[in-house]
């Protein structure tokens, strides 16, 4: 009877650590892909690639900055995506911007993930500012595409590299 009892609760704890398995698998192949989705969006940033950004844009895209105004109090700005892709191919060619993001916490859940991703700026080679983005992403089916962007910004209280 022990040995029953014994060979069940191996076949179950076997059984568990593999469904936990393929779950963290499954989990982790769907936060690459949104991994995947934001990287390809800043390739084309920094490229200044309009298409290419717009490629994994929601058709309804809402886009924020969390800031401070002139006189250091918060301030909440909204951007359409169309004045954001026009800004971007507006800059000169000789402008160059670089963000670089410093790591991604991703959470999933069926079709929709968020991502939050700190980062540091770079104007010309020069740090210039950092911040958080917050991506919110939709999965239509076929792809992931970026719905909501909200970011900060800020030149105080961050270090280049930390």
């Amino acid at each position: 009877l022990n040995r029953t009892i014994l060979c069940h609760m191996k076949t179950t704890l076997l059984i568990f650590f593999a469904l936990f398995l393929f779950n963290s698998r499954a989990q982790s192949e769907t936060q690459q892909e949104v991994r995947a989705t934001i990287d390809y969006f800043f390739e084309g940033f920094h490229k200044r690639d309009t298409a290419q950004m717009r490629s994994v844009l929601g058709d309804s895209l809402h886009m924020q900055r969390i800031g401070r105004d002139a006189s250091g109090s918060p301030v909440l700005v909204h951007e359409s995506a169309e004045a954001f892709l026009t800004s971007m191919a507006n800059l000169p060619d000789t402008l160059k911007i670089e963000e670089r993001l410093l790591e991604y916490r991703i959470q999933t859940d069926g079709n929709m993930a968020h991502a939050w991703t700190p980062y540091e700026f770079y104007l010309q080679g020069a740090f210039h500012h950092c911040g958080v983005n917050s991506f919110q992403l939709f999965h239509d089916g076929t792809r992931w595409k970026i719905i909501y962007l909200v970011d900060t910004r800020r030149v105080q209280d961050c270090s280049p590299g930390e």
